[in-house]
């Protein structure tokens, strides 16, 4: 069950995770409703010392780490990743001992580096916000990162990607523990979605790899510039000046997938763009990135990105327009048939 949640702070707090574990779990909001108000400290080394964030605003805890030993939850902010041993090493102990308790784990964005620090991700799958990813799964090799969700849910460990994906995590947990309809009253009053999917995938905008091969950098060009043409691995190789086999290992080599896993990817990319400024139809925009019809975009659309074109358009769009949502609903029932079909 749920009734205590304690956030500890240290120096280098970020204010927007502080704040949405705030706004989840310090707000009393059983004297409107009949979601029960959680006993919601904040803690730092010292109760009463100063804790400097991000953005030259201070944070003042008004309780010791001592409010961390028999918390329900011990919800952890982002702040500023730093060398693991500049993390204070009475956090990390407290940390230690909620979690041998028993206590639940949840991490905002880059709080995940502070749960490495004290040992509690190894073995364990977790995230981070992208940007982090790589790092924390350096530091942490035996950790499962897993870059592309909201957050993950490993039972007494919930670790999640960045700024808003903290709210996801957040009511994920108050659903978990205390249900739907009270995670719901929260989500309304925070004027948030009750509900996403943690296996969302963070939205990432993906750079072209570079290639240390110079026939590679001109292909990767070729390739960009006419995205809405057909390519085969053979024509590549030879504009390439090598044999397709050859092309086809220096490729992946260089980029780490294959050549048509890389164009599909850039296709995708440039689709997502098209859906973010501007109305074009998904038929036109199927056509202008070459995948050659509406199914097989929405297709590898949904799998690269995590949701389909009209749902990213919804979000991402300045106007996001509804024209397509019948036709992508219609196209996306289509697609399933064909391909449970293949």
């Amino acid at each position: 069950m749920l009734h205590s949640v304690t956030l500890p702070v240290i120096e280098g707090l970020a204010v927007f995770e502080f704040g949405l574990l705030t706004e989840v779990f310090g707000l009393d909001r059983s004297v409107y409703s009949d979601v029960p108000a959680f006993d919601f400290r904040v803690c730092g080394l010292e109760a009463g010392r100063p804790v400097s964030t991000q953005v030259g605003a201070q944070v003042i805890p008004e309780h010791g780490l001592e409010a961390m030993e028999h918390a329900d939850v011990i919800a952890v902010p982002a702040v500023r990743v730093r060398p693991e041993e500049e993390y204070p090493v009475e956090l990390l102990d407290a940390l230690r001992r909620a979690s041998a308790r028993g206590a639940i784990l949840l991490s905002a964005c880059s709080g995940a580096f502070l749960l490495g620090a004290a040992g509690l991700l190894d073995g364990r799958p977790c995230t981070t916000h992208w940007r982090y990813a790589e790092e924390l799964q350096r530091r942490h090799p035996s950790a499962r990162v897993d870059p592309d969700v909201l957050f993950v849910d490993d039972g007494d460990l919930i670790t999640s990607a960045g700024t808003a994906a903290g709210i996801d995590a957040s009511l994920h947990l108050v659903r978990r523990e205390l249900g739907s309809g009270i995670a719901n009253v929260i989500a309304r009053n925070m004027v948030v979605p009750p509900q996403r999917d943690g296996g969302q995938r963070q939205y990432i905008s993906r750079p072209v790899p570079e290639a240390e091969c110079d026939a590679l950098v001109d292909v990767l060009a070729f390739m960009n510039a006419r995205l809405a043409e057909q390519h085969s691995v053979a024509s590549l190789a030879q504009r390439a000046h090598m044999s397709t086999r050859t092309f086809a290992r220096r490729f992946v080599a260089e980029t780490g997938v294959t050549p048509m896993q890389w164009l599909i990817s850039q296709r995708v990319l440039h689709a997502r763009l098209v859906l973010e400024t501007s109305d074009a139809s998904i038929e036109e925009i199927a056509a202008s990135c070459g995948f050659g019809s509406a199914t097989l975009f929405r297709h590898h659309f949904t799998r690269e990105v995590g949701i389909a074109p009209t749902a990213y358009r919804r979000t991402f769009a300045c106007d996001a327009p509804d024209a397509d949502a019948d036709a992508e609903a219609a196209g996306e029932r289509a697609g399933r048939e064909l391909l449970s079909l293949g």
